[in-house]
């Protein structure tokens, strides 16, 4: 396909970036604290570290993982918390130290954890206190050998006259019960690595800097391969695509997704830091009057979301107050954008709310709109340097231009394959590096993509990727479960929810007794919200069952 979309890029950015700028994420991060390194980095709960100070922690707690853990380069290292202050430090410390990063939702429940961390064979775990009851639990199944345990308050100190040190007791006295006898709390890790030495060996851009876990169309959880060419593919692409709008050496961006998720990790954590801006980390998002409070401490130049975000934000008392005067930048991506939402956030802060796209294949972006858009265009833009797409029928052919088809991308910043699993990878990648994403789109004669639908049956529930597959999995578990199809229905508040309709096999189970099944064994957005019952499910003729039926 003809780049097209190239004719219409704003002034300044190029058709194509150097991936090999940098050789690692690790190269990054040291170019950001050599630039900025008396600037502010991360602030959190009233507290800022500086990319000088961000730099000693992550040295120390790099030494400590490979001279006294004595892990070994390549060796996976899961992540496992909030937006806290230790989580940024335990990702530089991991990527210098020549780890790889297994990004871990801390909500998961024991059953998700157990398979993350056996299919990653991580040897260690860093991870906050809040989460360690469900890690004690599934540990003696897994490969983890070392642990290493901080609390919300390690970072933070006696600030603001000691109302934080206040709140992080109050806070210690709700964490569950567990029992890791043998885990290192974080900050004896730190002082003990502080007093080795460590000298970072070469990372090359084919070692593996993250594993990424996406689920598919088989239901099982995979995890992306991002060699550090990959990851630093897309933060180059980023920052050219917005450096003639973004200030050098400072900005304040809002870091409201959690870091675990891609989204949020490229395009806050590692991006922005790459041009010397401060993340504002947001520990925990859903409580939105708590968010607006934050965000009207602040002069925001930037934020990122997904719709549910920006629409929570839009109706929280308050907010319409907040002073916007340097918002530059609203970013919207990992579910689509409802008009709505966006032309309310427009009228609001005054500020265009810009929708991109990408998939954590891809490091995750594919596309983005231009940063002086005027009005919102209900399109994920164009797509970024060094990316080429093609829309394709279900043979394999490209469609032609205006007709719907599934969006094929190749660029440097498509991973290397699922994590041993080349079936699964053969099924999505090409031998010449086109990655089958599974969604369907339309480009306009401007270049301009717009994603028609999902051809896959993924459910997205506030960005997150549910796989019905695993739904289907829990719920037939169930004593009294004879069949269940996991479908999509649409949510104002979530995008999407989880439905489920399911045939008995004990006639008097209840509505109930399924979600609490599921609550049990499911991250609480993966949780069924609608139950249906039925005599009977729709099924092809070989006996699978029809979700798209279901839907319809």
């Amino acid at each position: 396909m003809e780049k097209i979309w190239q004719r219409n890029y704003p002034e300044g950015v190029p058709a194509e970036i150097d991936s090999g700028k940098f050789a690692s994420v690790a190269e990054i991060f040291e170019d950001a604290v050599a630039n900025y390194r008396d600037k502010p980095a991360f602030i959190n709960m009233g507290k800022t570290l500086s990319f000088g100070e961000i730099e000693q922690r992550t040295q120390a707690l790099a030494a400590y993982l490979r001279v006294k853990l004595k892990l070994a380069k390549g060796d996976r290292v899961a992540v496992m918390m909030p937006n806290i202050l230790q989580n940024p430090v335990a990702i530089f410390a991991v990527l210098r130290a020549g780890l790889t990063v297994v990004n871990t939702n801390p909500l998961y429940t024991g059953r998700e954890l157990e398979h993350q961390l056996n299919d990653s064979g991580a040897k260690a775990i860093i991870i906050v206190d809040m989460f360690a009851h469900t890690l004690s639990k599934v540990i003696e199944n897994t490969g983890v050998e070392h642990v290493i345990l901080t609390s919300l308050g390690d970072e933070l100190g006696w600030l603001k006259g000691g109302l934080v040190s206040f709140m992080v007791k109050h806070v210690k006295k709700m964490v569950p019960a567990f029992d890791l006898p043998d885990a290192v709390r974080y900050r004896d890790a730190m002082s003990v690595g502080a007093t080795l030495a460590f000298t970072r060996e070469p990372i090359g851009p084919e070692d593996i800097a993250f594993l990424q876990y996406t689920g598919g169309t088989t239901g099982v959880s995979k995890g992306a391969v991002l060699a550090n060419v990959n990851v630093v593919a897309n933060v180059e692409q980023s920052r050219a695509w917005v450096s003639g709008s973004i200030e050098l050496g400072g900005g304040l961006i809002v870091t409201a997704l959690p870091l675990y998720h891609i989204f949020s990790l490229t395009a806050n954590c590692l991006s922005f830091m790459s041009f010397g801006a401060a993340n504002y980390l947001i520990t925990n998002p859903r409580d939105m009057k708590g968010f607006v409070a934050e965000l009207s401490k602040i002069q925001m130049t930037a934020i990122t979301g997904v719709n549910t975000l920006y629409n929570g934000l839009l109706n929280t008392p308050g907010f319409a107050n907040v002073d916007f005067s340097k918002l530059t930048l609203a970013l919207g991506g990992g579910m689509a954008v409802q008009s709505a939402v966006a032309e309310k956030w427009h009228a609001t802060t005054g500020t265009v709310l810009l929708e991109a796209y990408g998939l954590t294949e891809t490091s995750p972006g594919v596309s983005i709109n231009p940063i002086d858009l005027p009005v919102y265009n209900a399109t994920v833009g164009l797509p970024i340097p060094s990316t080429d797409i093609s829309l394709r029928d279900d043979d394999g052919n490209e469609v032609a231009l205006g007709k719907a088809g599934e969006l094929c991308v190749k660029g440097p910043q498509v991973m290397r394959g699922y994590w041993q699993r080349p079936e699964a990878t053969a099924e999505v990648l090409s031998s010449d590096g086109w990655l089958k994403t599974g969604d369907v789109a339309q480009i306009n004669e401007q270049g301009f993509l717009r994603i028609v639908d999902r051809k896959k049956d993924m459910i997205l529930v506030s960005g997150f990727n549910v796989y019905p597959n695993e739904i289907e999995d829990v719920v037939a578990a169930h004593a009294g479960v004879l069949e269940v199809g996991a479908i999509g229905v649409p949510d104002e508040r979530s995008g999407e929810i989880v439905k489920i309709v399911v045939v008995k096999k004990d006639p008097v189970l209840t509505e109930e007794q399924l979600i609490a099944h599921c609550k049990e064994l499911l991250t609480g957005y993966k949780v069924p919200k609608i139950v249906e019952f039925r005599t009977e499910l729709p099924k092809s003729n070989v006996g699978k069952i029809l979700r798209r039926e279901l839907r319809n």
